[in-house]
């Protein structure tokens, strides 16, 4: 029997709403918000705010695109958190209601699972290659850096995380020093084709066997704007693209090298990537790479997958559904990863 799910994503400033029938992905909608890129960062107020404006019409259009009508779906996936209170605060109470008012369960979903289990989503035309049990999912974004044991769809273990800054909330921060217009990945992601990655030296902390740091590699980064622009004030403009390739280059190899050695640690050959910060194209050609060279499976998700979405969502909340995993009308928000475990 098809079982249809209507997946609603709202952790952040994107509103989203897809809809799933078995793997295979039927619609996804996206409203971003370009309000909060003059702030060069996400205000929550706002965010909430454009959520509320944008929820209604992505889920009309979402049913629409996949071209059913809300009877057709068995169950409503929700993201409970992690996020911001006040943008999930949105999401949920809209899924709550709309499964109340048509009496369709609810399922709830953690974010970090949607992108864990992103690469399960098969696509309109074709069925798509899925890893196999076990895999690691590097999972990669603003506010996270973990590298995760996928036993199968509910058996997670979390093997190697950062101890301060996620790499995309370090890569944000220095485009902020730069100048740069938030967000700042995808630009340093631009400007570093154009420069050289071993024009400048920055620190690689290293802490634990798979755990990260970019603490350092921050301050290190700060330190040499700081010594260069006393010399010369025009360092960082006439530096630019070299400075985003040194530092993206120096990420993106903490990243790769902590992955493979876990991958190696547990004998595992199948590697996948998730987060905002899988849209870099060094990353994603680092990581590439590494696994050719070892005859490992590679899963990198296509771009609109990176980022928020609520097919992810829709992915992880069948598998909630086959369980019967499902929610009550009192489940409530949850900002941290922690409260969520």
């Amino acid at each position: 029997m098809d079982i249809t799910i209507l997946g609603i994503e709202s952790s952040c400033d994107d509103t989203s709403a897809a809809i799933v029938r078995n793997t295979t992905l039927l619609s996804s909608v996206i409203a971003s918000q370009a309000v909060h890129e003059r702030y060069g960062g996400v205000i929550p107020e706002l965010a909430s705010r454009a959520h509320q404006q944008n929820i209604v019409p992505v889920v009309d259009t979402a049913l629409k695109d996949a071209g059913i009508t809300i009877d057709k779906v068995d169950a409503i996936a929700f993201t409970r958190g992690p996020g911001l209170v006040g943008s999930l605060m949105v999401g949920t109470s809209f899924a709550k209601g709309l499964a109340l008012a048509h009496n369709i369960p609810l399922v709830e979903v953690n974010h970090l699972h949607g992108h864990i289990l992103a690469p399960f989503v098969d696509m309109p035309d074709r069925e798509c290659e899925h890893p196999d049990f076990p895999y690691l999912s590097l999972l990669v974004s603003g506010g996270h850096t973990q590298i995760v044991r996928v036993e199968s769809p509910f058996e997670m273990h979390i093997v190697g995380t950062t101890i301060d800054d996620a790499a995309g909330e370090a890569l944000d921060k220095c485009a902020k020093v730069m100048g740069l217009p938030y967000p700042g990945g995808p630009v340093i992601d631009r400007l570093a084709k154009e420069g050289r990655a071993d024009a400048f030296h920055f620190a690689k902390p290293r802490v634990g066997e798979f755990d990260f740091s970019f603490s350092g590699l921050k301050t290190s980064f700060l330190y040499t704007l700081r010594d260069r622009m006393a010399e010369n004030p025009d360092f960082i403009e006439q530096n630019k693209a070299d400075l985003c390739a040194s530092l993206l280059d120096t990420v993106v190899d903490i990243l790769a090298t902590r992955l493979v050695s876990a991958a190696k640690h547990f004998h595992i050959k199948d590697i996948a990537i998730g987060g905002g910060v899988a849209a870099n194209s060094l990353l994603r050609s680092r990581i590439a790479d590494e696994c050719k060279r070892r005859g490992w499976r590679c899963f990198l998700p296509e771009l609109r997958f990176t980022t928020d979405n609520a097919a992810m969502i829709a992915i992880a909340g069948r598998y909630k559904y086959l369980k019967e995993e499902f929610s009550t009308l009192d489940a409530a928000p949850i900002a941290r990863y922690e409260e969520l475990l």
